[in-house]
């Protein structure tokens, strides 16, 4: 098995989705940190992003790392909303619900983005396009009832 292959199918065992959204957000935030923006730890198995949303209740700027799939060259990018397939959506997705303007670091540069969350037919299209970039998340959606958000980001 290649390393790819066992990254993914480490990514789809349930205890790892009980473990990484403690361990790699707040190792992905002190390496942004310290490298000013070149490097995220996560970005070293998936593109990644460091989102800045505002938060939906507070108001208060947000700063989330995610992993993405970029489109376009980096001109837009596609974030799920997966959770690491636990029942409840991730709050940034709430955030951009109800604030779409916000902004991403990709590659060391702060791009000004709105998001969109994608439904019916170009939700499925791009489902189907994220399936084949990261095939663990079709098991993140079987472990949960609720339908996966996907944002596309664009910048503005």
């Amino acid at each position: 098995m290649n390393g790819m292959r066992l990254v993914q199918r480490i990514s789809s065992m349930r205890g790892f989705a009980k473990v990484a959204p403690y361990v790699f957000p707040a190792l992905d935030k002190a390496v942004h940190r310290l490298t000013r923006g070149r490097v995220l730890v996560s970005a070293r198995l998936l593109p990644g992003v460091l989102l800045t949303s505002t938060g939906a209740r507070t108001g208060q700027r947000r700063r989330t790392p995610l992993a993405c799939m970029p489109e376009r060259g980096g001109e837009s990018w596609i974030l799920i909303g997966s959770n690491f397939g636990r029942p409840g959506h991730p709050a940034w997705t709430a955030n951009l619900l109800a604030h779409p303007d916000a902004e991403v670091s990709w590659k060391g540069r702060d791009i000004p983005v709105t998001a969109r969350l994608l439904e019916g037919e170009e939700r499925a299209a791009a489902w189907k396009q994220v399936l084949v970039f990261w095939p663990p998340y079709a098991t993140y959606q079987r472990r949960v009832e609720r339908e996966i958000r996907l944002f596309r980001v664009v910048r503005r």
